[in-house]
């Protein structure tokens, strides 16, 4: 990523987020000291800064990054949040879940689940600008998710600065394991139903991701390759929330069933 600059105060506030994630104990919301110290500069540069120190954190210790997470989504949450874009986080591999594998309650923080499609890119999008095509042409196949996501903001007290800051208030993500070519999906007309032990949490369909999940990922395609890291084939893109997202008690277990694609399920441990 074309670098951003780096204030001290800012590594600071990233060195808060990494402690808490360390602790196990939420922080306070951030947005008020970022807007302090980013004071006549872009706010959600900043956000950023800290989200990417905390990446290269993780990734100078050992970790993989395996591709991209799309949040704000829904045209809802980003009029709850007064913006009128999405956001994106980084995929690590060590946040990979198997389809059904037990997740360990001290690998969360607050978390909550959403039922997502993810896509996976067979090559790069290096473009400013790409086209719908353009995605369907870089997409090996697609797959049904579940996105685990955290906060390390306390009561997910959260605006957009807190949540970019925080990697997208990411955590962990599983993915299901039968591919399908695009050829054969209706993405925005795809309805999905999560289930907790049977009892249906959370319905939508492709369309509540702007409008179709291809939109999501032409935004994201665009913004990464104006800001130097460029999609790349192989990359895993999580392209939002169908539906609304459902907070995780231990020993739960989500089954998300997806028109076209199948299902998949996160265990979580209790």
């Amino acid at each position: 990523m074309k670098d951003f600059p780096i204030d001290p105060h800012l590594a600071a506030l990233a060195d808060e987020l990494w402690q808490a994630e360390q602790r196990g104990e939420p922080i306070a919301p951030l947005r008020e000291r970022i807007a302090q110290l980013a004071a006549g500069t872009d706010l959600l540069q900043a956000a950023y800064s800290i989200q990417q120190l905390n990446i290269q954190r993780r990734i100078d210790a050992g970790a993989r990054r395996v591709g991209r997470k799309i949040g704000l989504t829904s045209v809802a949450v980003q009029r709850q949040l007064g913006v009128d874009a999405p956001d994106f986080g980084a995929l690590l591999a060590d946040m990979a879940v198997g389809d059904g594998e037990e997740i360990a309650p001290s690998r969360l923080m607050q978390p909550k689940a959403e039922a997502e499609i993810a896509l996976v890119l067979e090559r790069d999008l290096p473009h400013e600008k790409h086209t719908v095509a353009d995605l369907i042409g870089a997409t090996a196949y697609a797959l049904p998710a579940i996105e685990v996501v955290g906060s390390r903001i306390a009561n997910w007290d959260i605006r957009l600065v807190d949540t970019v800051a925080d990697n997208a208030s990411s955590g962990l993500f599983v993915l299901g394991t039968r591919p399908v070519r695009l050829s054969r999906l209706d993405l925005a007309g795809c309805g999905m139903s999560m289930e907790r032990a049977g009892d249906p949490v959370s319905v939508g369909v492709g369309a509540a991701c702007l409008g179709n999940p291809l939109n999501a990922a032409v935004w994201l395609a665009d913004t990464l390759a104006r800001l130097g890291t460029p999609l790349r084939a192989g990359d895993v893109l999580m392209t939002g929330a169908l539906g609304p997202m459902v907070p995780v008690r231990p020993g739960d277990v989500f089954t998300a069933r997806i028109e076209g694609l199948g299902a998949v399920s996160a265990v979580f441990g209790r």
